[in-house]
């Protein structure tokens, strides 16, 4: 249970912000949402940055839910996991990635039911998650498994932002929706 209680799920002031969270979320508000909503411009900023790593980022939705669930294993944020591993193999991941990724940190990660680009996504998410500083030889793996450097970035920019949702719900102890 968090320190701080979130605003109420009907909260609808600062409208504009509220509602834009609203419309990416298909009506409703989180419980992250109504953490947030205690600083409007930081919910506001928050729901824009979100917005564009969810929806218009070229690098593909697998990749992006594979580096996320292996962020939030990472910082035993169980809130972030549970909202992302359904969107994970909804993308095209599968239960058995899924299980080698909830062991990620206890034991040696499960190559074989990962192809390359799977492979380089999370030696890059870990890399970010635990050192921040990326080996030479892992960024050369993610090169070699997208097709441009946008998607590098986009990557690397997604794995950050999904580190700071996992942080924020972590450091507040957010409940699970």
């Amino acid at each position: 249970m968090s320190f701080i209680s979130g605003q109420p799920k009907d909260i609808s002031e600062p409208r504009a912000v509220v509602d834009a969270i609203r419309a990416r979320r298909g009506g409703t508000l989180l419980n992250l949402d109504c953490m947030l909503l205690h600083s409007p411009p930081l919910a506001a900023g928050w729901n824009g940055l979100l917005r564009a790593v969810r929806t218009e980022l070229l690098v593909s939705l697998k990749l992006r839910e594979l580096a996320t669930c292996v962020v939030a294993v990472l910082n035993g944020a169980d809130y972030e996991y549970h909202h992302h591993s359904p969107l994970f193999l909804k993308a095209g991941g599968t239960a058995a990635q899924l299980d080698a990724i909830g062991r990620i940190g206890a034991t040696p990660i499960d190559a074989a039911v990962f192809d390359a680009a799977d492979r380089a996504i999370v030696e890059l998410a870990i890399e970010m998650t635990r050192n921040v500083h990326v080996s030479r030889e892992t960024l050369l793996a993610v090169q070699a498994a997208l097709p441009n450097d946008q998607q590098v970035v986009e990557i690397v920019g997604t794995i950050a932002a999904y580190n700071m949702v996992s942080r924020f719900l972590v450091a507040l102890d957010i409940d699970s929706d």
